[in-house]
């Protein structure tokens, strides 16, 4: 299995410190709003993003899911 932490950077010179793909200015965001469209892996490379690999855009899934899981979330009980 591929490191994907080595995968995602972020660095406050590249899009205002925005997780992008190591490497290059495509920002997680973009990649993750392709693959909600329903895109396959391999159109959103062909078309879109031919500098990525399919461990890139698997590495912003695995991005998302470990904010997500990570995150706080506080619930109050309803009265």
């Amino acid at each position: 299995m591929v490191n994907m932490k080595n995968r995602i950077q972020v660095s406050p010179q590249i899009h205002f410190g925005k997780p992008c793909v190591a490497g290059t200015r495509i920002a997680v965001q973009n990649v993750l709003e392709l693959v909600r469209e329903g895109i396959p892996f391999d159109a959103i490379i062909r078309d879109y993003y031919p500098d990525l690999k399919v461990e890139d855009i698997k590495a912003c899934i695995q991005y998302a899911i470990d904010v997500v899981q990570t995150e706080e979330i506080h619930v109050s009980a309803a009265l």
